[in-house]
């Protein structure tokens, strides 16, 4: 064992003594953060339009501060990209994270010099539970490569903005510089293919042992990895490979061909990070779940999906949610953020500790017809079918189909990328469709009510969902693949690819 691998165990016993002293007590520790929050930002322009000095508790602080997107503290996030001091947190933030949104355009997420080390400390909390628990350190003497944005930075009244993956990229620990690739003039190459090229060169005789990165990236980089060595698996290209980080997505549909493209199974670490701030990671090989990271800065709320789009939903601290109830996820920061609805579903899995799965997005679902299916149902459901029958799922989407020009029953319209072909696609779609139906009453009912047909699989060919993005400006980095969608656009692009 080198150095760096004994030195990590001891390290990682104690990182974990001081996860353990907060994760007993999780809903202690938000009561704090938000008092602390609180008292930190009620001299900032929000805090006094709020009226923070007169919170005295949730029950306070849910009558003054709303529930909003990025549009609604925009004329906030306006003022401090202006240059302003002093409008959602304390002075100026340290960075922007600079993210693309649907309505707004372009998003700038402060980052502040109490958020910042949150990040750090989360990404490496992940790998340090997972040392204490398993023992395995090895790795950490072998190289390692996290396919990220560029680290190049704009300034903007003096604040530095960048992706959330590039500037992180300046805060990798000096311990872990000498381990790291890509190299600096690499991760800086703006087009994906020709960076993921140049990663390949960089990477292909080297010892690596920890790859990370959002998993449809990860294995186009595998992919590149495998031509370049006449079809040879990456766990055969680096033989000491035995650690994979990720995040961004759910796994579970790239999870058999990332598994195949290695060609052995190894251990693998869930994270969810965001621009807003680093929420949960996986912190056991044995239990389902990612910890929610209750002592980091932020104060969370949930609100029951079904009723998200409710004049007044409900509002729930961590103390009160239930398990396996849909809840969208709502952000209060040591960044500023309040009351900052970020866009995603979660569900918790346990409340001792709290841990809770990603299961898609508000905005992601399809009720073109009433049943209000999400992102969750459509992956379990083709998965499912596809696991049975040892079928392997390249990338997916599914869109509604409301006015079919053969004037039959409208339906769900699935784009599906095989890596293997169902033998016979009937067969597989039926089967997919009486899942759904299983997992969606709702759907089951305009089935079985004749306003539906069942749904219909589009094979598209191969790289069709790569091709796509790269049209679109979004190939790699942090961009993703939406699951499902009520509208039509995303379809409407991808029919150029479908196999007739």
């Amino acid at each position: 064992m080198g150095f760096k691998a004994a030195l990590s165990k001891p390290f990682a016993a104690f990182a974990v003594w001081q996860i353990n002293k907060w994760k007993k007590n999780a809903v202690a520790a938000q009561q704090k953060i938000l008092q602390n929050l609180i008292a930190q930002a009620k001299h900032t322009a929000f805090g006094k339009d709020h009226q923070f000095s007169e919170i005295k508790n949730y029950s306070d602080f849910k009558k003054n501060v709303p529930v909003q997107d990025y549009e609604g503290l925009k004329p906030y996030v306006d003022r401090v990209v202006a240059g302003e001091a002093d409008v959602l947190w304390k002075g100026k933030p340290l960075y922007f994270a600079k993210t693309s949104g649907t309505t707004s355009g372009v998003k700038y997420i402060p980052l502040s010099k109490e958020s910042m080390p949150e990040h750090i400390k989360a990404a490496r909390n992940a790998i340090l539970t997972y040392i204490n628990e398993t023992g395995k350190a090895d790795f950490v003497n072998g190289k390692m490569i996290f396919l990220q944005g560029s680290p190049v930075l704009s300034v903007k009244n003096g604040i530095n903005i960048g992706r959330l993956s590039g500037i992180v990229a300046h805060h990798v620990p000096a311990y872990l510089q000498k381990n790291r690739l890509p190299s600096y003039e690499t991760n800086i190459i703006e087009d994906w293919e020709e960076k993921v090229d140049a990663i390949v060169g960089e990477t292909l005789h080297e010892d690596m042992s920890l790859i990370s990165g959002i998993p449809p990236w990860v294995q186009m980089y595998f992919d590149k990895l495998s031509e370049k060595t006449n079809g040879k698996k990456i766990g055969g290209i680096f033989k000491n490979f035995s650690l994979f980080i990720y995040g961004g997505v759910n796994f579970e549909p790239y999870r058999a061909k990332i598994e195949q493209s290695i060609g052995r199974k190894i251990d693998s670490i869930e994270t969810y990070p965001a621009s807003e701030g680093f929420i949960a990671y996986q912190d056991s090989q044995r239990n389902k779940g990612l910890l929610l990271l209750a002592d980091a800065g932020i104060f969370y709320e949930f609100i029951p999906a079904d009723e998200y789009h409710n004049e007044n939903p409900t509002r729930l601290s961590l103390g009160e949610v239930e398990l396996d109830i849909n809840y969208a996820l709502v952000l209060n920061t040591n960044a500023g953020l309040w009351g900052y609805s970020i866009g995603d579903t979660v569900k918790f899995v346990s409340r001792d500790p709290y841990k809770i799965v990603v299961t898609g997005r508000i905005k992601h679902f399809i009720s073109a017809f009433g049943e209000h299916v999400i992102g969750e149902e459509v992956e379990q459901a083709l998965l499912s079918v596809a696991n049975e029958e040892k079928i392997e799922i390249t990338e997916f989407t599914v869109a509604p189909q409301v006015n079919p020009a053969d004037s039959l029953l409208p339906y769900h319209e699935w784009f599906v990328e095989f890596s293997t072909l169902p033998e016979d696609l009937a067969a597989f779609s039926q089967k997919v469709d009486e899942a759904l139906q299983k997992k969606n009453i709702y759907y089951f009912d305009l089935i079985e009510g004749n306003i539906l047909q069942p749904l219909i699989i589009r094979t598209l060919q191969k790289d069709a969902f790569v091709n796509y993005m790269k049209s679109e400006g979004k190939l790699g980095g942090q961009n993703k693949v939406p699951r499902l969608s009520n509208d039509r656009k995303l379809a409407d692009g991808l029919e150029r690819y479908i196999v007739h």
